[in-house]
Protein backbone atom coordinates (compact mmCIF):
# COMPACT_ATOMS: atom_id res chain seq x y z
CA UNK A 1 0.00 0.00 0.00
CA UNK A 2 2.88 2.34 0.50
CA UNK A 3 4.67 4.37 -2.11
CA UNK A 4 7.81 6.42 -1.68
CA UNK A 5 7.80 8.75 1.33
CA UNK A 6 9.38 12.11 1.80
CA UNK A 7 12.25 12.79 4.13
CA UNK A 8 11.23 13.00 7.73
CA UNK A 9 11.13 16.54 9.19
CA UNK A 10 10.22 15.81 12.81
CA UNK A 11 12.29 17.13 15.73
CA UNK A 12 13.13 13.80 17.36
CA UNK A 13 14.83 12.59 20.51
CA UNK A 14 16.92 9.39 20.50
CA UNK A 15 15.98 8.55 16.95
CA UNK A 16 17.51 5.72 14.95
CA UNK A 17 17.13 4.69 11.35
CA UNK A 18 14.39 2.41 10.03
CA UNK A 19 14.19 0.49 6.81
CA UNK A 20 11.21 -0.93 4.91
CA UNK A 21 11.23 -3.53 2.18
CA UNK A 22 8.67 -2.82 -0.55
CA UNK A 23 6.31 -5.67 -1.37
CA UNK A 24 5.15 -6.47 -4.86
CA UNK A 25 2.29 -8.59 -6.15
CA UNK A 26 2.82 -12.38 -6.02
CA UNK A 27 3.91 -13.81 -9.35
CA UNK A 28 1.36 -16.06 -11.04
CA UNK A 29 2.71 -18.95 -13.17
CA UNK A 30 0.01 -18.61 -15.82
CA UNK A 31 0.96 -15.01 -16.62
CA UNK A 32 3.62 -14.13 -19.21
CA UNK A 33 7.02 -13.83 -17.57
CA UNK A 34 7.65 -10.22 -18.64
CA UNK A 35 4.24 -9.09 -17.42
CA UNK A 36 4.75 -10.85 -14.08
CA UNK A 37 8.16 -9.26 -13.64
CA UNK A 38 6.71 -5.81 -14.27
CA UNK A 39 3.93 -6.47 -11.76
CA UNK A 40 6.48 -7.45 -9.13
CA UNK A 41 8.06 -3.99 -9.20
CA UNK A 42 6.86 -1.56 -6.50
CA UNK A 43 4.46 1.02 -7.86
CA UNK A 44 2.79 4.20 -6.61
CA UNK A 45 0.29 4.05 -3.76
CA UNK A 46 -3.28 3.57 -5.03
CA UNK A 47 -5.56 6.57 -4.84
CA UNK A 48 -8.99 7.74 -5.85
CA UNK A 49 -11.11 4.60 -5.57
CA UNK A 50 -9.44 2.31 -3.03
CA UNK A 51 -8.42 2.61 0.59
CA UNK A 52 -6.69 5.90 -0.13
CA UNK A 53 -9.89 7.59 -1.26
CA UNK A 54 -11.83 10.16 0.74
CA UNK A 55 -15.18 8.37 0.29
CA UNK A 56 -13.92 5.33 2.21
CA UNK A 57 -13.04 7.47 5.23
CA UNK A 58 -16.28 9.41 4.77
CA UNK A 59 -18.22 6.15 5.13
CA UNK A 60 -16.52 5.46 8.48
CA UNK A 61 -17.28 8.99 9.65
CA UNK A 62 -20.92 8.64 8.58
CA UNK A 63 -21.23 5.50 10.70
CA UNK A 64 -19.72 7.26 13.71
CA UNK A 65 -22.02 10.23 13.20
CA UNK A 66 -25.00 7.86 13.16
CA UNK A 67 -23.79 6.42 16.48
CA UNK A 68 -23.93 9.86 18.09
CA UNK A 69 -20.50 11.39 17.54
CA UNK A 70 -21.10 15.05 16.77
CA UNK A 71 -17.91 17.09 17.28
CA UNK A 72 -17.11 18.26 13.77
CA UNK A 73 -13.49 18.91 14.69
CA UNK A 74 -13.00 15.24 15.55
CA UNK A 75 -14.96 14.00 12.54
CA UNK A 76 -12.97 16.24 10.20
CA UNK A 77 -9.73 14.90 11.69
CA UNK A 78 -10.91 11.34 11.01
CA UNK A 79 -11.68 12.38 7.43
CA UNK A 80 -8.22 13.86 6.99
CA UNK A 81 -6.06 11.00 8.32
CA UNK A 82 -5.73 7.78 6.27
CA UNK A 83 -5.89 5.01 8.90
CA UNK A 84 -4.73 2.27 6.51
CA UNK A 85 -1.27 3.84 6.33
CA UNK A 86 -0.77 2.97 10.00
CA UNK A 87 -1.43 -0.75 9.52
CA UNK A 88 0.42 -3.63 7.92
CA UNK A 89 -0.70 -4.15 4.34
CA UNK A 90 -2.27 -7.51 5.25
CA UNK A 91 -4.75 -5.70 7.52
CA UNK A 92 -5.34 -2.64 5.35
CA UNK A 93 -8.68 -3.93 4.08
CA UNK A 94 -10.00 -3.74 7.66
CA UNK A 95 -8.67 -0.24 8.27
CA UNK A 96 -12.05 1.50 8.11
CA UNK A 97 -13.98 -1.00 10.17
CA UNK A 98 -14.70 0.05 13.74
CA UNK A 99 -12.34 -2.45 15.29
CA UNK A 100 -8.97 -2.56 17.02
CA UNK A 101 -6.21 -4.29 15.06
CA UNK A 102 -2.74 -5.64 15.92
CA UNK A 103 0.31 -3.56 15.05
CA UNK A 104 2.92 -6.01 16.36
CA UNK A 105 4.89 -6.30 19.59
CA UNK A 106 1.75 -7.12 21.55
CA UNK A 107 0.19 -3.72 20.78
CA UNK A 108 -2.95 -2.64 18.94
CA UNK A 109 -4.36 0.33 17.08
CA UNK A 110 -7.51 1.42 18.91
CA UNK A 111 -11.03 1.29 17.47
CA UNK A 112 -11.90 4.54 15.64
CA UNK A 113 -14.94 4.98 17.90
CA UNK A 114 -12.78 4.76 21.05
CA UNK A 115 -10.25 7.21 19.64
CA UNK A 116 -13.07 9.58 18.65
CA UNK A 117 -14.60 9.37 22.13
CA UNK A 118 -11.30 10.19 23.83
CA UNK A 119 -10.68 13.12 21.49
CA UNK A 120 -14.18 14.48 22.12
CA UNK A 121 -13.63 14.21 25.87
CA UNK A 122 -10.32 16.07 25.61
CA UNK A 123 -12.01 18.86 23.67
CA UNK A 124 -14.57 19.27 26.45
CA UNK A 125 -11.90 20.27 28.99
CA UNK A 126 -11.90 23.84 30.30
CA UNK A 127 -8.82 25.02 28.39
CA UNK A 128 -9.99 23.47 25.12
CA UNK A 129 -13.47 24.94 25.46
CA UNK A 130 -12.03 28.42 25.97
CA UNK A 131 -9.70 28.24 22.97
CA UNK A 132 -11.78 26.04 20.69
CA UNK A 133 -8.95 23.55 20.18
CA UNK A 134 -6.48 21.44 22.11
CA UNK A 135 -3.41 23.18 23.49
CA UNK A 136 -0.13 21.33 23.93
CA UNK A 137 -0.89 17.60 24.11
CA UNK A 138 1.05 14.78 25.75
CA UNK A 139 0.24 11.37 24.26
CA UNK A 140 1.35 8.26 26.15
CA UNK A 141 1.83 5.35 23.74
CA UNK A 142 2.46 6.45 20.15
CA UNK A 143 1.87 2.96 18.75
CA UNK A 144 1.84 3.13 14.97
CA UNK A 145 1.12 6.88 15.11
CA UNK A 146 -2.57 7.01 14.09
CA UNK A 147 -3.94 8.81 17.14
CA UNK A 148 -0.92 11.11 17.11
CA UNK A 149 -1.78 12.10 13.53
CA UNK A 150 -5.35 12.87 14.61
CA UNK A 151 -4.11 14.94 17.55
CA UNK A 152 -1.93 16.94 15.16
CA UNK A 153 -5.12 17.94 13.33
CA UNK A 154 -6.52 19.35 16.58
CA UNK A 155 -3.47 20.81 18.33
CA UNK A 156 -0.53 23.01 17.34
CA UNK A 157 1.86 20.92 19.49
CA UNK A 158 1.83 17.18 20.24
CA UNK A 159 4.44 15.36 22.30
CA UNK A 160 4.09 11.59 21.91
CA UNK A 161 6.06 9.07 23.98
CA UNK A 162 6.64 5.44 22.95
CA UNK A 163 8.69 2.90 24.91
CA UNK A 164 9.00 0.28 22.16
CA UNK A 165 11.73 1.27 19.72
CA UNK A 166 10.35 -0.65 16.70
CA UNK A 167 7.00 1.13 17.04
CA UNK A 168 8.75 4.46 17.62
CA UNK A 169 10.71 4.02 14.39
CA UNK A 170 7.60 2.99 12.50
CA UNK A 171 5.58 5.96 13.74
CA UNK A 172 8.41 8.29 12.73
CA UNK A 173 8.12 7.06 9.16
CA UNK A 174 4.33 6.93 9.04
CA UNK A 175 3.84 10.45 10.39
CA UNK A 176 6.04 12.06 7.77
CA UNK A 177 4.03 14.74 6.00
CA UNK A 178 0.90 14.45 8.17
CA UNK A 179 1.33 17.82 9.91
CA UNK A 180 4.61 16.43 11.18
CA UNK A 181 5.88 19.90 12.04
CA UNK A 182 3.46 19.86 14.98
CA UNK A 183 4.76 16.59 16.45
CA UNK A 184 7.69 15.71 18.69
CA UNK A 185 8.25 11.98 19.09
CA UNK A 186 10.07 10.73 22.15
CA UNK A 187 11.48 7.24 22.68
CA UNK A 188 10.98 7.08 26.42
CA UNK A 189 9.13 5.66 29.39
CA UNK A 190 5.57 6.90 29.08
CA UNK A 191 4.87 6.40 32.77
CA UNK A 192 7.25 9.31 33.41
CA UNK A 193 5.47 11.57 30.92
CA UNK A 194 7.81 14.15 29.39
CA UNK A 195 8.70 16.82 31.91
CA UNK A 196 10.91 19.02 29.66
CA UNK A 197 7.89 20.34 27.73
CA UNK A 198 5.35 20.36 30.58
CA UNK A 199 2.81 21.62 31.43
CA UNK A 200 0.29 20.14 29.00
CA UNK A 201 -3.25 21.34 28.45
CA UNK A 202 -4.26 17.80 27.41
CA UNK A 203 -2.89 14.35 28.27
CA UNK A 204 -4.16 11.14 26.70
CA UNK A 205 -2.96 7.58 27.24
CA UNK A 206 -3.42 4.48 25.09
CA UNK A 207 -2.55 1.89 27.76
CA UNK A 208 -4.22 0.89 31.00
CA UNK A 209 -2.70 0.82 34.47
CA UNK A 210 -3.97 0.17 37.98
CA UNK A 211 -3.64 3.88 38.72
CA UNK A 212 -2.72 7.12 36.96
CA UNK A 213 1.00 7.88 37.33
CA UNK A 214 1.76 10.87 39.53
CA UNK A 215 4.03 12.27 36.80
CA UNK A 216 1.05 12.70 34.49
CA UNK A 217 -0.95 14.59 37.10
CA UNK A 218 2.04 16.81 37.91
CA UNK A 219 2.54 17.65 34.23
CA UNK A 220 -1.12 18.54 33.62
CA UNK A 221 -1.66 22.30 33.40
CA UNK A 222 -4.24 24.15 35.47
CA UNK A 223 -7.39 24.11 33.37
CA UNK A 224 -6.15 21.03 31.54
CA UNK A 225 -7.74 17.62 31.14
CA UNK A 226 -6.35 14.08 31.23
CA UNK A 227 -8.15 11.12 29.61
CA UNK A 228 -6.78 7.63 30.24
CA UNK A 229 -8.01 4.09 30.92
CA UNK A 230 -7.64 2.68 34.44
CA UNK A 231 -8.47 -0.70 35.94
CA UNK A 232 -11.47 -0.86 38.23
CA UNK A 233 -11.78 -4.36 39.73
CA UNK A 234 -12.21 -6.63 36.69
CA UNK A 235 -13.06 -3.80 34.29
CA UNK A 236 -11.28 -1.00 32.45
CA UNK A 237 -12.85 2.44 32.59
CA UNK A 238 -11.96 5.77 31.02
CA UNK A 239 -10.83 8.15 33.74
CA UNK A 240 -11.25 11.88 33.17
CA UNK A 241 -9.18 14.20 35.35
CA UNK A 242 -9.58 17.98 35.30
CA UNK A 243 -7.04 20.13 37.13
CA UNK A 244 -8.37 23.30 38.64
CA UNK A 245 -6.77 25.99 40.74
CA UNK A 246 -7.89 24.14 43.87
CA UNK A 247 -6.83 20.63 42.83
CA UNK A 248 -7.97 17.67 40.74
CA UNK A 249 -11.43 16.39 39.93
CA UNK A 250 -11.76 12.82 38.65
CA UNK A 251 -14.73 11.01 37.15
CA UNK A 252 -15.09 7.71 35.31
CA UNK A 253 -16.72 7.53 31.91
CA UNK A 254 -17.33 4.31 29.92
CA UNK A 255 -15.88 0.82 29.83
CA UNK A 256 -13.01 0.24 27.41
CA UNK A 257 -10.26 -2.27 26.69
CA UNK A 258 -6.59 -1.33 26.25
CA UNK A 259 -3.20 -3.03 26.37
CA UNK A 260 -1.34 -2.87 29.74
CA UNK A 261 0.68 0.19 30.72
CA UNK A 262 4.32 -0.80 31.24
CA UNK A 263 7.53 0.94 32.28
CA UNK A 264 11.02 0.76 30.81
CA UNK A 265 12.45 1.04 27.31
CA UNK A 266 12.55 -1.77 24.78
Amino acid sequence: MSGQRRGFPLPLERVGSAARTPRGELLRPQRPLQEAARSAQPGPAPSGVGLDSGPVRAHLVARLRAEGFSDERVLNALLAVPRHLFLDSALAAQAYEDTSLPIGHGQTISKPSVVARMLELLLQGDAARRSGRLGRVLEIGTGSGYQCALLAQLSPSVVSVERLRPLFDRAREQLAGLRADRVRLVHGDGMAGHAPLAPYQSIVAAAVGDELPTAWLDQLDVGGRLVAPVRQADRQMLAIVDRGADGYKRVHHEEVRFVPLKSGLV
